[in-house]
């Protein structure tokens, strides 16, 4: 199944949400305060991923975010614009770098390559913004995470002690993005 990357439209933004609490545990996911405010900060972009898809299709990849289960005629996946299989919130600063917020890919869509679709997408914006660095930060347990970002490049730099608020501690992961 193809996806596409897309902008961020404000209409997306309760499908992400719930999105991401599937996606992480609580005191890892975000609060909708707290989502909100970092796609609103100066700087900040948010990507989506998604895919236009037969009705017969479709019931592979919507899967219901509260109970997983498939839902054909209610995805809590689908948008006005497709079926969502993840997105990526990352912001470039004044100074020259980037930093991913999060990337959040449906259970559904995983190692389809819809995150190194995303990742690739908000490298390049990054690039774009005359960054010459990203980073991001992980928890020091999700260990496909770690892997994820391995592969594509990225190197751990630091830990921070309690980062989540369920005080797991936090990996910073950085890439050079100078000539690549």
């Amino acid at each position: 199944m193809a996806f596409t990357i897309r902008d961020f439209q404000p209409a997306d933004f309760d499908l992400l949400w719930r999105i991401d609490q599937e996606c992480f545990s609580p005191g890892i996911s975000y609060s909708r305060a707290e989502l909100r405010a970092y796609m609103r900060r100066r700087g900040s972009f948010t990507l989506v991923a998604t895919t236009l898809v037969t009705t017969g299709d479709a019931s592979s990849i919507m899967a219901d975010t509260d109970t997983g289960k498939s839902e054909k005629s209610s995805p809590t996946t689908a948008s006005s614009q497709g079926v969502v299989g993840g997105f990526i919130v990352a912001e470039a600063d004044n100074r020259g770098s980037g930093h991913i917020v999060t990337i959040d890919v449906v259970k559904t869509a995983r190692r389809s390559g819809v995150g190194s679709l995303l990742l690739r997408a908000a490298e390049e914006r990054l690039r774009a913004a005359m960054c010459g660095s990203v980073e991001l930060e992980t928890a020091v347990d999700n260990l496909s995470a770690l892997s994820f970002y391995k592969r594509h490049g990225y190197s751990v730099v630091r830990m921070f002690p309690r980062y989540y608020s369920n005080g797991v501690d936090a990996l910073v992961l950085e890439k050079d993005l100078v000539g690549k």
